[in-house]
């Protein structure tokens, strides 16, 4: 697990990989990851402190497999979700304060096969019942479809655009 609490580099690019997280409260910085196809995006932003973090998830429940969370709890929606706050605190964020934004969560198919374990759904479902157990609501998300999506958080001012087929959008 990288979940690492970024050095002051204003303007430096970041990127999270696959069941990773990054923090920054670097203003100018870019936290970005790419492939969200089921995995979910996760990204934290407190306007006060300018404190941002966005995390990776690939698979909803870490009971599954509970060494693999051990290792890595980033895989997870239910073990990494925790880390990414609490990386935020320790960088000055407020729970209050914080702006939650989602993409991600794609529905995966092939030409033969339906999305039989429906991954993507499961990681926004477990993503919503975790924040609203801990009074937590996500202000903006763009999830499900059939597409993948690439996530930037500018931290600074807590923009999260998403690259999509070739085009930019705020979200």
């Amino acid at each position: 697990m990288s979940g690492i609490l970024l050095e002051a580099t204003p303007g430096a690019r970041h990127i999270v990989g696959v069941a990773d997280l990054k923090f920054s409260a670097a203003a100018g910085d870019r936290i970005i990851t790419h492939a969200l196809g089921s995995c979910l995006g996760i990204a934290v932003y407190d306007p006060v402190s300018q404190v941002g973090g966005l995390l990776h998830a690939m698979l909803p429940d870490s009971t599954i497999d509970p060494e693999k969370a051990a290792g890595n709890p980033c895989m997870f929606v239910d073990t990494g979700v925790p880390l990414l706050f609490k990386g935020c605190y320790r960088l000055g964020a407020c729970k209050e304060r914080l702006i939650v934004k989602v993409a991600g969560g794609a529905t995966i198919r092939t030409a033969d096969k339906e999305d039989y374990f429906q991954i993507g759904k499961r990681n926004f479902v477990m993503l919503r019942k975790l924040l609203w157990r801990n009074g937590v609501m996500i202000k903006s998300h763009d999830v499900g479809g059939s597409v993948s999506r690439t996530m930037t958080l500018t931290i600074g001012n807590g923009e999260v655009t998403l690259a999509i087929n070739g085009k930019q959008v705020r979200l």
